[in-house]
């Protein structure tokens, strides 16, 4: 075995990010990609292969011409745990370099419980650590509130404030990355969903509340302290309402379950999203009204962002896609009206998310192979083997 050596694991950084940005490239387009010689390209690809980091499988038949290959993650090379926590619900799926999910789980919460819950997913920690031994090498989670150094300050849908995530890990000596879920959607859309390519890209999610992001190039922009993109949280509601994040006349608030419960007349729902889904398929008056109005304020939101941050696209994910399609002609006339003059001659696309509905799963995977193709865990892995 001819091991990496020092000097190439900037370039082997360079192949993987590749792989797991675009699974199934060639090792001619990857080299095409880095300005790297054919035999450059060769030998790094062959020397990643030694150390099960990737290997080579033939590609689907194209007809007629010489057979080719494309880059696979190694099926002994290393992988990381993504979980979505959500209000109801969390998923996981064990993720490859080429950014593969296997091992996909969906379990809705017995307990909504903090305690409870983060228990249960320090379980699902060790049942895949046991699973997959020392390939596991990292633990990445996306939590529906505000996170700061992976703690969750505040997660006003699940009333939970100032939790430790890292319990979830506890004991098995795993790296956790947390953050929040409509952030990593949005890094998803942008590395390959309906924001691929854009310098500029707004994101925004609404299930329980809205959150979401903005990205520059692909990147999240996180602010001071990791805490930007509360977009849910900004006054563009009512300010007689006190939201449970403790501001007044959060956006929150116009956009989801409650507001339609709210314009219904109806008690709040104990799960806003479930609920929104429900009036979504009715056909009364009332709850046609009733989605207009949401509909109207979500739109309205958007374009005051799109005045604010110029986005060469804007994507929306969760229940934003059924609600707009429920009152289309509503929300185009809401956004139009919204925006500044000189954006509506040519308006920034308001775009349906791809990664749907596992959008902060991806995007806690992408950002997972971000640390794993960096110069030194590859270093730390070759070492290892």
């Amino acid at each position: 075995m001819t091991p990496v050596r020092r000097g190439q694991w900037q370039t082997a950084s360079d192949v993987l990010a590749q792989l797991s940005r675009r699974p199934g490239i060639t090792r001619a387009a990857v080299a095409r990609e880095l300005r790297l010689s054919t035999g450059s390209a060769t030998e790094v690809t062959a020397r990643l292969r030694d150390v099960h980091l990737l290997t080579e499988v033939p590609a689907p038949s194209q007809g007629r011409g010489r057979p080719t290959t494309v880059l696979r993650a190694h099926p002994q090379g290393p992988v990381v745990l993504a979980l979505d926590l959500r209000q109801s619900s969390w998923r996981s799926a064990v993720v490859t370099l080429d950014g593969t999910l296997l091992d996909q789980q969906n379990k809705r919460h017995r307990s909504r419980r903090a305690q409870v819950v983060l228990s249960n997913l320090q379980r699902e920690v060790e049942r895949t650590q046991q699973r997959y031994g020392a390939r596991l090498r990292l633990v990445s989670l996306a939590a529906p509130g505000t996170i700061r150094d992976n703690h969750l300050m505040q997660a006003p849908t699940l009333n939970w404030a100032e939790l430790d995530l890292e319990a979830v890990i506890a004991g098995t000596g795993l790296p956790l990355l947390a953050g929040n879920d409509a952030t990593l959607s949005g890094v998803a859309e942008a590395r390959t969903g309906a924001a691929a390519g854009a310098g500029t890209a707004l994101h925004l999610i609404v299930e329980v509340g809205l959150g979401g992001t903005l990205l520059i190039d692909g990147v999240a922009v996180q602010g001071a302290s990791g805490a930007g993109g509360e977009y849910g949280h900004m006054p563009f509601g009512d300010r007689s309402r006190l939201c449970a994040c403790g501001a007044r006349g959060c956006w929150d608030l116009d956009i989801d379950g409650r507001a339609l419960a709210r314009h219904l007349k109806e008690p709040t729902p104990d799960d806003p999203y479930d609920y929104t889904e429900a009036v979504l398929r009715r056909t009364d008056r009332a709850a046609t009204r009733a989605v207009a109005k949401v509909v109207a304020a979500l739109a309205t939101g958007i374009a005051g962002l799109v005045n604010a941050h110029d986005p060469d696209v804007v994507t929306i994910g969760g229940l934003a896609i059924a609600l707009r399609a429920a009152a289309a002609p509503t929300f185009e006339q809401a956004y139009l009206d919204g925006l500044m003059t000189f954006h509506r001659g040519s308006p920034p696309p308001v775009l349906a998310a791809t990664h749907q509905p596992d959008g902060p799963l991806r995007g806690a995977a992408a950002l997972a192979l971000d640390h794993l193709t960096s110069q030194p865990a590859i270093a730390a892995w070759a070492a290892q083997h």
